[in-house]
């Protein structure tokens, strides 16, 4: 057989290789040559569907599957409500929703779930009414909690295998090139800019199908590209799909609290003496007030010292900016941006660097950044005796949180600091025993709080490098009965003997349970 260049090619040939001849087997997948002018191209043959529901349709979503959705907005996001309200009037059914991370924002789930379009839930923390609901038993199913890291690998070995994935981006080309920042000045006081968009990349790489829902189409090619349209199915227009401002809220908050700045000098200091303070270490902060605010207090040290970190890495604040721009961080490893100001600095700073959740924290690759962690400082809801960690529920046991990276990073970094207050409102945050083990404690080496620190006895030469110091060190067993003087020993609480929840480690393996509460 002849192909169209006029080679005579046996069909034999061809079959027994598996190969189709040029130009006569044709792959549907393969565009033609497009001669349109450049002009009239960009609003003709691209990825551009009029709306959420048409890119729903041409993605062929089917009762049962599972969608999923990224937590860059955090409070501010509108992405997830406005599919899932179109998704429902569609008549969708049985749908497993895998989001990054779900916040209080996103309530209207409440009804998607009563209503049976929602039925199963995957995500490393929920919060507000919806986790009120959770906790009281709302699901049929057990929501599964999965850390960053823990959820990248899990998408990346197909055991949370994603259907279509719904990717807010702030700004995309026609043909989904996708970014969190802008690059055109013009532009940029339009655009809602989240920054990275780390845990949306592992979504876009490894779903069935990519939707980008947008609200700034910007000139093909959008050159920075978060996402790039080789992996887009089709692009979707809206006129709002978030809000920048509430990046910021909550948990990722900017403190002026006196008692979390205490604690966040205090774990500076047990940094500056821990043997790990040295030029060229590493750095990253969790969410939570005192966490974020330490790296304020190791500023002044690292100038008089003449101590640079190699890099910082995680979820990065405009405070990690400032010291990069000092010349005090050298690199920023960014996965997610937990203010504005950090966002913008993604566009300006050739040192700053978008990295998705795989490079960020998977326990399944040795090229995992956080295995070159030198040190991390996590917060905590609560921490028992033995130092393991509970960052999802509160003194009540209802889902108040999310677990976030926390489980990564203290496995990946040598040093792990945990940073809470003694008595958080009346209710002491040292126990016999967490409501959830969120962190193995065999991870977790120093914990600080506003009245003192204790060392894991597994990391005796810390210890010893502390009271050289002059800091006062106390076992763990003490501060848990400082704050029990205080306030009394709680009540056990009372639970029903429905599993609302089940936490994951970091490799897939269950770590503990959630059960409902009892009203």
């Amino acid at each position: 057989m002849k192909n169209p260049i006029g080679h005579e090619i046996p069909e034999q040939i061809a079959n027994e290789l598996g190969l189709g001849i040029y130009g006569v087997d044709k792959d549907p997948r393969v565009a033609e040559k497009d001669t349109t002018p450049l002009v009239e191209r960009e609003y003709t043959n691209n990825k551009v569907v009029e709306s959420i529901e048409e890119a729903i349709k041409m993605c062929g979503l089917k009762d049962g599957m599972t969608i999923s959705f990224h937590h860059h907005f955090r409070e501010g996001d509108q992405v997830l409500n406005q599919v899932m309200e179109v998704i429902a009037r569609m008549g969708f059914k049985d749908l497993k929703v895998a989001s990054s991370s779900l916040n209080s924002v996103h309530a209207p789930l409440i009804e998607h779930i009563k209503s049976g379009v929602v039925r199963k839930i995957e995500t490393s923390g929920c919060r507000g009414h919806l986790a009120d609901e959770i906790s009281r038993g709302l699901m049929e199913k057990p929501v599964i909690f999965r850390s960053h890291g823990g959820r990248a690998a899990a998408i990346a070995d197909g055991k949370l295998h994603i259907d279509i994935a719904f990717l807010g981006a702030p700004c995309s080309d026609t043909y989904g090139n996708a970014s969190g920042v802008c690059l055109d000045e013009e532009m940029q006081a339009k655009v809602s800019e989240c920054g990275s968009l780390g845990y949306a990349k592992v979504d876009a790489q490894y779903a069935d199908k990519v939707v980008i829902v947008t609200d700034t189409i910007v000139e093909y090619p959008n050159a920075v590209q978060s996402i790039e349209g080789t992996l887009v199915t089709c692009v979707v227009k809206v006129d709002s799909i978030g809000d920048p401002s509430k990046i910021s809220a909550g948990a990722t908050r900017f403190t002026k609290n006196p008692r979390d700045l205490m604690i966040a000098e205090s774990a500076a200091k047990v940094i500056i003496n821990s043997g790990y303070f040295n030029n060229g270490m590493s750095i990253q902060t969790g969410t939570g007030g005192a966490s974020l605010a330490v790296t304020r207090f190791l500023a002044d040290t690292m100038k008089a010292k003449g101590i640079t970190a190699r890099f910082a890495l995680g979820g990065i604040t405009g405070q990690m900016v400032k010291l990069h721009e000092q010349g005090l961080i050298e690199t920023l490893w960014d996965v997610q941006d937990f203010d504005t100001e950090a966002a913008a600095s993604l566009r300006r700073n050739p040192g700053h660097h978008e990295v998705d959740g795989l490079l960020y924290a998977t326990p399944f690759d040795r090229a995992s950044i956080l295995n070159q962690l030198d040190i991390v400082v996590l917060s905590a809801l609560e921490i028992d005796v033995n130092f393991n960690v509970n960052v999802l529920t509160g003194s009540d046991g209802v889902i108040r949180g999310a677990i976030g990276g926390h489980p990564d990073t203290a496995k990946g970094a040598d040093l792990t600091v945990i940073v809470t207050p003694l008595i958080r409102g009346r209710i002491p945050c040292v126990r016999d025993k967490v409501g959830t083990i969120c962190t193995d404690g065999q991870y977790c080496d120093v914990l600080v709080t506003d009245v003192g620190i204790a060392v894991n006895p597994k990391r005796p030469e810390i210890k010893e490098r502390l009271l050289a110091a002059g800091l006062k060190v106390y076992d763990i067993n003490e501060l848990k009965e400082m704050a029990e003087k205080v306030v009394g020993k709680p009540d056990a609480l009372q639970f029903t003997e429905k599993i609302v929840g089940v936490v994951t480690a970091p490799d897939g393996t269950i770590l503990d349970l959630i059960y409902g509460v009892v009203d």
